[in-house]
């Protein structure tokens, strides 16, 4: 049988949260015994986001089965027990490219092909397909950008016909919406609200429930008003306030009973198991730590908050399993290659985590960082480009090799102690061909990363072009370079380790994108309780 579905859509201003409501929603779900899908579709033309500049984008996510996909997809993964996949991120740019493709083989037998029906059918095929592959109970469908943008409109129509052909308490219509306060006025305004869901109206959508978000509690009278002038029942109108940590909107929805309402709405009867470990064993934490650190964060893309947002996120979860406060200091590595001290960035940070990132920008400042991080024994936390740039920091300053670096900032390098995997060098197309989703590590026993995680043998998601050279291998296990796990199929670098150090560990893959609220990445986990044993010196 074919599950139910959440659609929501947002309105008035982008940035009101659409992503984090969807992921509670499906917390929600889940804590009613239901088996929850997710799904976002976004408008722009690209296939993927992966030959996007982190400034426009932000974070590219990571699936396990490789595809380059929107941050949201974090959200959903952070928030739920949901295995996202590349059928979980539906673009503009993958709907038109699958329906060219098909046109030029003749597929559609020389019909004109058309916005409506062949663009908005292969949209409708595409969620079905992946409601119908994670036999969901319901599937939750998020649509990117704001009612009114035109590269949004193909979505929009395609999730209007699935409501209509699914039927009668298969599908609801969420709308988050901005009730804002007008400081001048005193007053807070509804007119935005109902001028969002007049748009919606207009193309055929009727919205079931209401998200409003909101900086100061809805009145009844304003609750009355918004529910008379939308079309919607006053319990549909939910209040979206603003809280300290996002992983207490699924507390505050549960609260005023949107469970309740969304089950109701669609015709399902289950028995609610609450939120009592999420609120103990994440909220709590969160909200009374027993004790507090700073990291400092270097990294190229600083400015735009949500270029590292699952690093940043995987940080608080570490900090979660350790009852500690984590305060994230953001450091421009830029800022580093000043040949000033690096004392007033790093010197009061009780850890130094170094993430990824593409280009020759910045890069001393990191290889600076590394360094101050080893000498000053700081417990120090490499991933991808900065297990590269760790790399190459101990190659100059502990092996001698002075002019170590990676093809990647100096192809002529005499020392390239990272390059280019041979399969990468005849690559022409950047999109979807670096070494992608989820790969099995072996770690040595005698190691940090094993003490971590427990096991041997793990799986861990990439997304890189360039690896640790395997030429220079004895030359830095000479000088105490731990080659703690690799990837044995082809004898690839995975994670390395430095002996006679606090914690001074770097990997080639991505663990941020598999660390949770409730169950830290072990190697965050361990990473912060390093730093947290510094403070207590």
């Amino acid at each position: 049988m074919m599950g139910k579905f959440i659609f929501i859509t947002g309105g008035v201003v982008s940035s009101l949260g659409k992503g984090i409501a969807a992921a509670s929603i499906g917390k929600l779900l889940e804590a009613r015994g239901l088996k929850a899908a997710m799904i976002k579709c976004d408008p722009y033309l690209n296939v993927d986001p992966g030959t996007m500049n982190p400034f426009q984008h932000g974070e590219v996510y990571v699936t396990d089965d490789g595809a380059e996909a929107d941050l949201d997809l974090g959200h959903y993964e952070r928030f739920t027990n949901i295995h996202v996949s590349r059928d979980s991120n539906i673009t503009t740019g993958k709907i038109y490219y699958s329906v060219i493709t098909k046109e030029r083989r003749g597929d559609y037998l020389g019909k004109t092909v058309q916005i409506i029906p062949h663009i908005t059918d292969e949209i409708k095929r595409d969620i079905m397909k992946a409601s119908r592959d994670s036999k969901a109970d319901v599937t939750i469908v998020e649509i990117g950008g704001t009612v009114g943008d035109i590269e949004s409109l193909p979505f929009l129509e395609a999730i209007r016909q699935m409501r209509w052909e699914l039927g009668e308490h298969s599908a609801i219509d969420i709308h988050v919406t901005l009730l804002p306060y007008i400081k001048a006025a005193g007053e807070q305004k509804t007119k935005p609200t109902q001028h969002s869901v007049g748009r919606l109206r207009e193309i055929g959508i009727i919205p079931d429930i209401l998200l409003c978000r909101t900086e100061r509690p809805i009145s009844k009278e304003q609750r009355e008003k918004i529910a008379l002038f939308c079309n919607v029942e006053k319990e549909a109108v939910v209040e979206a306030s603003d809280v300290e940590h996002i992983y207490e909107v699924p507390l505050s929805l549960k609260e005023q009973g949107l469970d309740d309402l969304i089950l109701k709405r669609l015709n399902i009867k289950r028995a609610d198991k609450g939120l009592s470990n999420w609120k103990r064993y994440v909220v709590d934490r969160l909200k009374n730590p027993k004790h507090e650190i700073k990291i400092a964060v270097v990294g190229k893309y600083i400015s735009l908050p949500d270029a590292y947002k699952s690093i940043y996120e995987a940080l608080v979860h570490g900090g979660i399993a350790n009852n500690t406060k984590v305060n994230i200091h953001k450091v421009d590595s830029e800022d580093l290659e000043k040949g000033k001290s690096l004392d007033p960035f790093l010197a009061d940070a009780q850890g130094i985590l170094i993430p990824g990132g593409f280009g020759e920008r910045g890069i001393e400042g990191k290889i600076a960082a590394v360094q101050y991080a080893r000498e000053k024994r700081i417990p120090f936390f490499g991933i991808c480009l900065g297990m590269q740039v760790a790399t190459i920091e101990f190659a100059r300053h502990v092996c001698g090799l002075k002019e170590a670096n990676s093809t990647e900032f100096n192809k002529s390098t005499a020392v390239p102690i990272i390059s280019l995997l041979e399969e990468q060098k005849h690559i022409k197309h950047l999109g979807a061909t670096m070494r992608l989703g989820l790969y099995t590590c072996k770690l040595i026993k005698d190691s940090k990363s094993f003490q971590a995680y427990q096991q041997e043998s793990i799986n861990e998601r990439h997304r890189h072009r360039y690896e640790f050279n395997n030429e220079f291998r004895k030359t830095l296990e000479a000088k105490g370079f731990v080659f703690a796990g690799q990837y044995p199929q082809k004898g690839l670098v995975e994670i390395i380790e430095i002996k006679d150090h606090p914690w001074f560990v770097a990997c080639q893959f991505h663990p941020e994108f598999q660390s949770k609220p409730d169950k830290a990445h072990p190697l965050f986990r361990e990473f912060i309780r390093a730093a947290l044993k510094r403070v207590n010196k």
